[in-house]
């Protein structure tokens, strides 16, 4: 195998999962993390302990908090930093002379929009503005059914590697062609993001089903199923409204796939922020959306859906589409309805009155 060198951009748990399959398939990783503790863990004791606890890492992964020492030098880079955190961690990458000349390739894994001064803005378009005009329709987009845990131990998991250069699409592809994970590629860029970003919105409203449906005599798996059902369907009514390509991505992996191990695994963050919202009434100390959005550290945990549900919300008004759950989402998120009375209303009536 030819051995590549690796830089991670962002520590946190998806980016540390797929940095030790890439490392495991024999390839050199360094990562950057803010966090001094963070950094020494793997380097010292082949752990993240913050993030990724108790899955141990490959001795080919190392870390740094010098961001520019780890972008330099390297034939491939994967951006894993949390939406809110994106576009401000990529333009430090500007004064590292491999990015500013386009020597590297570049993949993102981060899920969700991000915002701007023109409205939600998709993850390659914002970077495509920050980044020089070399990256620009050469950025990957990497995404899938693939939760941290299971990568890390090496389970087999499915990703798309979409891009509008099908040459990187393939370098990739080709980077990852690794034990445990399969690898396929895609044209529809915009598809695929809406697909990662979108499906944590109907997550959570699938984890506060879960959790109702734990003490109710009127809703149970046939009811969980049919949300999932209708939460694909806006998806696609939303990714056909931003310009998505291929209909068969939402019926993909990137769509029906992503969707199903978000909404029912165990380790899903966003099903877990839905649960807790019903059984331990988690909203109470916020008084809306924004604010929840901006405190959104106090919940322990990162939920990207409860980001995206405002953009998914203000993209639904400016395309004039109808997306219930989401919209239901929002009415919840910004304490305009009771969480209970929503779903009830949403899955016995097809509304929320």
């Amino acid at each position: 195998m030819n051995s590549k060198t690796v830089g991670v951009i962002g520590a946190g748990a998806w980016g540390s999962g797929l940095a030790q399959a890439i490392a495991r398939g024999g390839h050199k990783v360094q990562m950057w993390a803010r966090e001094q503790d963070v950094v020494d863990g793997i380097n010292r004791d082949h752990e993240n302990k913050r993030y990724l606890p108790g899955y141990p890492l490959s001795e080919n992964m190392t870390a740094s908090t010098d961001i520019k020492e780890v972008a330099s030098g390297k034939d491939f880079l994967i951006l894993a930093s949390p939406s809110l955190y994106l576009a401000p961690t990529a333009k430090q990458l500007l004064d590292v002379p491999d990015v500013r000349d386009g020597k590297v390739v570049i993949g993102v894994i981060t899920k969700g929009f991000i915002t701007s001064s023109e409205g939600p803005k998709l993850v390659l378009e914002t970077l495509e503005d920050v980044l020089p005009e070399c990256y620009k329709k050469q950025l990957v987009y990497i995404c899938g059914p693939s939760h941290a845990e299971e990568v890390a131990m090496g389970k087999l998991t499915g990703l798309i590697a979409a891009s509008e250069n099908p040459k990187n699409s393939i370098r990739f592809r080709e980077l990852m062609r690794v034990p445990g994970l399969m690898v396929y590629s895609s044209l529809d860029v915009i598809g695929v993001q809406i697909c990662a970003a979108a499906k944590n919105v109907i997550a959570i409203v699938y984890g506060a089903l879960d959790a109702i449906a734990e003490h109710s005599d009127q809703f149970g798996d046939n009811a969980e199923s049919l949300l999932l059902a209708a939460g694909l369907n806006e998806i696609q009514t939303l990714g056909m409204a931003m310009g998505a390509t291929h209909p068969e991505t939402f019926t993909s992996i990137a769509g029906v796939g992503d969707l199903d191990v978000t909404c029912r695994s165990k380790y899903g963050r966003n099903r877990r922020f839905g649960q807790d919202i019903i059984k331990t009434d988690m909203l109470d100390r916020f008084k809306n959306l924004d604010d929840l959005i901006a405190r959104i550290g106090e919940i322990g945990y990162l939920s990207e859906g409860a980001v995206a549900c405002k953009y998914v919300h203000e993209i639904s008004v400016k395309y004039n589409i109808k997306l219930l759950i989401c919209e239901a989402l929002y009415k919840i998120l910004n304490k305009e309805k009771k969480p209970e009375e929503v779903i009830e209303q949403l899955l016995t009536l097809g509304k929320v009155e």
